[in-house]
């Protein structure tokens, strides 16, 4: 997933990381590396912390603005204090490079984890991933069924595969796949 992502980000850096006076050329790669762990960095976050109905939201984001969600704001103001802390970025370049940046990329990473011919992302990964791990009990001991039953109002494993339904069947209708 963190390499899909970061192609992504590399596909959308142009303006934002690349061809920014703010961002010396020899840290490009790095800013970029920076971009994709704040985005994962700061989803997994959200789940770990119980918000997981903005990244529902996220990725159920239809039209309209992104960068205006919940999850996009967190995200963003992650990016512009990583990118302080870690190359003496100013306050406004980093919010400049996040604003463009982050709703550009949650853009087309929604777009292609909803898309059936688009097998780059899928969504039974990048919840597995945000989760922290592939099954069962994820990073610090969050249990991926729970997490689906926080994603569908508490159904936990037992209504998870409700009515015949697999796990990846009730994954794709969580995010209206």
């Amino acid at each position: 997933m963190l390499e899909n992502l970061l192609d992504l980000i590399k596909q959308n850096a142009g303006s934002a990381i690349i061809n920014n006076p703010a961002i010396p050329n020899e840290h490009n790669d790095a800013a970029i590396s920076e971009a994709g762990s704040s985005i994962v960095d700061g989803l997994k976050k959200m789940i770990a912390s119980g918000n997981t109905q903005d990244v529902v939201n996220l990725f159920n984001h239809q039209g309209g603005d992104i960068g205006n969600t919940p999850a996009a704001q967190q995200l963003s103001g992650g990016l512009i204090q990583n990118l302080m802390d870690k190359f003496g970025i100013g306050q406004g370049a980093a919010s400049g490079i996040a604003s463009n940046l982050i709703p550009q990329v949650l853009q087309q990473l929604v777009h292609k984890t909803n898309d059936p011919n688009d097998n780059s992302f899928d969504i039974k990964s990048i919840v597995s991933h945000l989760a922290g791990g592939s099954q069962g009990q994820g990073a610090g001991g969050l249990d991926i069924q729970s997490l689906i039953g926080q994603f569908t109002g508490g159904g936990g494993a037992n209504n998870a595969n409700a009515g015949g339904a697999g796990i990846m069947d009730t994954i794709k209708g969580i995010f209206g796949k």
